[in-house]
Order: C-alpha cells, then sequence, then structure tokens
C-alpha cells in the first residue's frame, strides 16, 4: 500500500489477505487434495467461482470476521452481547455457509453467556475451526495491548460459540502470532512463548501441531477441527516463500479449504503486507452480510476496517 507504513500494511494484510484467502478457497471446499494445482497447473490462481459461490465471494469466516471488528468499533472493546446478538442476526439471515456447532449455538435461543456452554455440555465435542476462522479483525483490534491482553481476548471472543478449551487456546494462539508479525517479527518464532500461555490441560496437544516437523499428513482429526487448522496454516507459512505460494498449498489440502485458506491469509498478510496480495484476488473480492440491511463490503470497505482497527484509520 502506497504511503502507509509497515505496519498499517501488514495490518491491512491481515484483514484482507483472510478474506482473499477465503474467497479463493470457497470454491474447493471438501475437495480433494491437489485440487488448487488440478485447477492452475500454472501455478496463478484466480477467483474462479463455483460450488454455489460467485467470484470472489467471502464465506461465513469473512462474514463472522466482519461483524466481529464492526462490534469492536462500534461498542469500543469487547462487548459479548452485542456481538453474539451480530452473530445471532446473521444467522437468521440465511447465509449461504454456516458451521454446525455455530448454526447450533446461535439458534439455540440461549443466552450469549450460556449458548456455548450448553451445547459443549451436551455434546461434548467444540472444537472446531469457526473460531480461529474469524479472527483476523480481533487480532488486528488488540495487537498493540500485549501478549496477554490479546490472547485473554482471543479467549473470550472464541467462547461465544465455542464450548470447548481447546477451541480458544488455538484462537489465542493466531492472536499472539498476528501480533508478532504486525510488529515486525515472525510468528514463527513466537510459537513456544505462545505455547507457554495454553491452558497445561490442552499444551501438549498443541505443542505436537504447532512443532516444526509437523505436517498435515500427521493429522489426526478431520481438518475441520481446530487443531490441524492451525497447524496447516503455520505449516503453509513454514514451507513457502510468498503470500500468494502460501494460499496455494493451503488450498491444495483439500478438505475445509476457505478456512484453512483465511487462517493462512491472515498470518501470511501479516507478514508479507497488503501490497503482496495480487490486485487480480481483491478487485472481485466481495463480502455479503446476511441479515444487516443486504450490505456488501469489498476491498476499500475492508480496508478501512482494517485501519480503523489498527488505530490508523
Amino acid at each position: 500500500m502506497a504511503g502507509v507504513d509497515d505496519h498499517t500494511d501488514r495490518a491491512v494484510g491481515a484483514v484482507l489477505g483472510s478474506a482473499v484467502g477465503d474467497a479463493l478457497g470457497a470454491p474447493f471446499e471438501f475437495g480433494l487434495a491437489g485440487v488448487y494445482t488440478a485447477r492452475f497447473p500454472d501455478g496463478v490462481g484466480e477467483m474462479c467461482g463455483g460450488g454455489g459461490w460467485d467470484p470472489g465471494e467471502a464465506t461465513d469466516d469473512t462474514q463472522m470476521a466482519v461483524l466481529v471488528g464492526e462490534s469492536l468499533l462500534e461498542r469500543g472493546g469487547f462487548d459479548p452481547a452485542d456481538m453474539f446478538d451480530r452473530f445471532r442476526r446473521w444467522a437468521e439471515g440465511d447465509p449461504k455457509d454456516i458451521g454446525l456447532q455455530t448454526e447450533q449455538v446461535l439458534g439455540s435461543g440461549e443466552p450469549w453467556d450460556l449458548a456455548a456452554a450448553l451445547h459443549f455440555q451436551v455434546n461434548g465435542r467444540a472444537a472446531g475451526n469457526g473460531s480461529l476462522m474469524r479472527a483476523a479483525t480481533s487480532a488486528v483490534y488488540f495487537s498493540d495491548a500485549g501478549r496477554a491482553v490479546t490472547m485473554a481476548a482471543a479467549r473470550r471472543i472464541a467462547a461465544l460459540t465455542h464450548g470447548d478449551r481447546a477451541a480458544w487456546d488455538g484462537t489465542a494462539v493466531l492472536h499472539e502470532l498476528i501480533r508478532v508479525a504486525l510488529a515486525g517479527g515472525d510468528p514463527l518464532d513466537a510459537v513456544p512463548e505462545a505455547l507457554a500461555e495454553v491452558h497445561e490441560d490442552h499444551r501438549e496437544r498443541w505443542s505436537v501441531v504447532l512443532a516444526s516437523g509437523w505436517h498435515p499428513d500427521d493429522a489426526t482429526e478431520f481438518n475441520g477441527a481446530v487443531w490441524p487448522c492451525l497447524g496447516s496454516a503455520l505449516w503453509a507459512l513454514r514451507t513457502t516463500s510468498s503470500f500468494e505460494e502460501s494460499l496455494g498449498v493451503a488450498i491444495d489440502l483439500g478438505g475445509d479449504t476457505d478456512t484453512f485458506a483465511a487462517v493462512t491469509g491472515a498470518l501470511a498478510g501479516a507478514v508479507y503486507g497488503a501490497a503482496t496480495i495480487p490486485v487480480r484476488w481483491t478487485a472481485p473480492l466481495h463480502v455479503p452480510l446476511p441479515g444487516h440491511g443486504g450490505r456488501i463490503l469489498r476491498t476499500p470497505d475492508l480496508t478501512q476496517l482494517a485501519l480503523t482497527l489498527s488505530g490508523r484509520g
């Protein structure tokens, strides 16, 4: 981005990068490994659309991230009742895609402070990647507050829809790695310190998937779970050398490709900056907001949102 400092470029990169990854990966969701390379053998990927998605159309990943960011800004910080209400109105607006767990929590009729906990109590499983996918905006918002504050905020936001502490801790780690990247550091080097803040009951499992030698083939859960999702995003960042390349390898994993690419895009955007995101991806990018007046955000809107979240708007 011309005329902006590195921190600002990275902050916009995190928000735009997540949205671009989401929209780029959406047409390949639930496909087999190698689907991206098969579609674009020359490596030059396009916003192709498909699978019910228009070219450049973002999914629930980015829609919820926008709602998170706008709630934080309009309420002057984390207001759980307000954020949950925005989520619920969105869910009632019949989005094209919504995670099963998120849908059950938001549609339960329970208040914000009970819905996710009751869902977890009944089901015993709530470690999907739905709180990771929407974390780019909150990570930018809390990035200047330091490690303890940003990780605590991530846990509280995750807990609105996910009752499992494992999902809280994964989202907290992602917040911290983005914070380090926005400050100009290497998020891969920050993994050990982030892991030290993870709850002891979950630290060993997180240590495995975030280790430098871990590969997505080592996953023991479906890749819609929180552990392989974040582990795969770090693997994609670790094994590539550009924003564009990182998204390609993430989508090529197959499975939950929109969320893999959204999380990878948030990290890679924070590392490489908005200036590295191809215009052919940002030009068609658009984010419908069901349940919120028929609004559609485009790249300039997301850019302004990121600038304001970073305190530089």
